[in-house]
């Protein structure tokens, strides 16, 4: 009986958790106007609508360059030109294309790597809805010192506030929601197990000094 009652409280809290979870993608949207970041990133997804919501940042100069992470590696660029909104002039002067990452890790990688190129201290994310809590997570765990700006897109198929009522919206959501949860606990135990750096040892000298003196 104690195993049961465990297994009992423990989905209920499960349970408690995925209701917050979706309440939070439904407040989501729609998204408020980002400000202006360093550069935007995009996600790839099943639609165009995440790269066409991040190319009308790009052209309202919220941002300085575009990266469209995770493309697939059979298209070719023009292929992504032709089927996505903007104009040309922009996509052909400020989108760059990443054709390494395969999942959200990939993303984050890509995106993480993109940013220290570029020397960026603030990002506007752009993907849908119900995948941006995970994206942030991930992102973060690689980039702390960036500034992250989230910029969800809607997901007309999943009906965020009534993605009970179906089989296709039960999944995604509950799916989601398991696969964000393993990423909160994979970094929460990350921040127990990983070191915090020593500061640096003060000798009193100014940088530029101990460096004369090297």
């Amino acid at each position: 009986m104690k195993y049961l009652a465990a297994i009992g409280v423990i989905l209920m809290i499960w349970l408690a958790g995925l209701l917050a979870f979706a309440d939070r993608i439904e407040m989501m949207t729609p998204a408020v106007d980002p400000g202006r970041a360093d550069g935007i990133v995009v996600l790839t997804g099943a639609s165009d609508a995440r790269i066409n919501e991040a190319l009308r940042l790009l052209a309202a100069g919220r941002g300085e360059r575009l990266l469209v992470s995770g493309v697939n590696r059979q298209v070719q660029r023009g292929e992504l030109r032709e089927v996505t909104a903007g104009s040309n002039r922009l996509f052909d002067c400020c989108v760059d294309l990443g054709f390494e990452a395969e999942d959200t890790v990939g993303n984050a990688q890509e995106i993480a790597a993109w940013a220290a190129a570029k020397h960026y201290d603030s990002l506007i994310v752009v993907t849908s809805d119900y995948h941006m809590p995970r994206a942030m997570l991930e992102i973060r765990g690689l980039m702390r010192h960036v500034e992250l700006i989230a910029f969800p897109v809607i997901t007309p198929s999943l009906n965020a506030d009534s993605w009970w009522r179906t089989g296709t919206g039960q999944r995604r959501m509950v799916v989601e929601y398991s696969k964000y949860l393993a990423v909160l606990l994979r970094e929460a135990f990350a921040r127990i197990v990983r070191p915090s750096p020593e500061p640096a040892a003060d000798t009193g000298a100014e940088p530029s000094e101990r460096n004369r003196d090297a």
